[in-house]
């Protein structure tokens, strides 16, 4: 057996002691990151010297202190892009990537108006702007380290940034009327609930909670989306797994959206409701 192996092997006995489920993935990704290869080429590479056993130790040692694997690595998956991460920045989750699979499906103009709200690291508007790159993607969020992280990682694309608070009435009262379709990842988790020290400890609590019900964001979110999509616009926002009832109330009694729909995530939990605006409120 390679001392890379047995490094591998005891760095996932100690993050399974840590109580990581993914302890093996985690120490494959983080040698991985180290050697500067993918996770599938670890196999092929030369003996590390004995500085990259000292490195391993470390960063294991933070992972198991329950420092997310993404700050380590300074980089987070979502969908087909790698973003950059870190300290101060709500780190994209799998579960979101079912609310990104929803809107690619969706038949939009090439020309499309798109908007998301409470964009963090930019995840969707970016993935969106991507898939639609003649559409114009605007992308929201009031923190100006979440926007310092989305501005680095839309550098290369025609993503338009803006500084602003979702639960503040008036916001770009130009497009009213205008947008093809208004996604959000927005804070929704009730205050209270118990999370792990991953999230509880180093993701933005600002970009966690949504008040007692976890509702807070989610309600002036969906009457901007009533303002700004036209006729036939499509809507998408993300909630707690424990508020799907919630939020389709919450979007219904706007009186402006039908086909007003529940889904779930990849592992099958309550995730995110889409609607349609109606021509006409009801």
């Amino acid at each position: 057996m390679t001392a890379l192996r047995q490094a591998i092997d005891l760095a996932t006995a100690a993050l399974a002691e840590a109580g990581i489920d993914s302890a093996r993935t985690d120490a494959e990704l983080l040698a991985a990151h180290l050697a500067g290869v993918d996770r599938g080429r670890l196999v092929a590479i030369d003996e590390p010297d004995a500085d990259f056993f000292t490195r391993y130790d470390e960063v294991i040692g933070a992972r198991c202190s329950r420092i997310p694997l993404q700050h380590l690595t300074g980089s987070a998956a979502f969908g087909p892009l790698e973003l950059l991460v870190g300290p101060g920045v709500f780190i994209p989750r799998p579960e979101t990537e079912a609310l990104l699979e929803w809107a690619l499906a969706q038949r939009l103009p090439e020309q499309a108006v798109i908007v998301d709200l409470c964009t963090g690291s930019g995840a969707l508007a970016i993935a969106l702007g991507t898939h639609w790159p003649r559409a114009r993607v605007i992308a929201v969020d009031d923190d100006a380290t979440a926007l310092d992280y989305a501005r680095r990682n839309a550098e290369s694309t025609t993503v338009e940034l803006v500084r602003a608070d979702v639960t503040v009435p008036g916001l770009l009262t130009d497009l009213r009327g205008s947008v093809d379709l208004v996604v959000s990842n927005p804070p929704y988790i009730p205050a209270g609930a118990v999370l792990d020290p991953e999230v509880a400890d180093h993701d933005p609590a600002h970009a966690l909670f949504g008040g007692d019900d976890g509702m807070a964001v989610i309600a002036p979110i969906a009457r901007f989306a009533a303002d700004w999509l036209k006729p036939g616009g499509l809507f998408a926002v993300e909630h707690d797994d424990t508020t799907s009832d919630q939020t389709v109330e919450t979007i219904s009694s706007t009186k402006c959206f039908n086909a007003i729909t529940p889904h779930r995530d990849l592992a099958g939990r309550p995730r995110f409701v889409t609607a349609c605006r109606t021509k006409e409120p009801a």
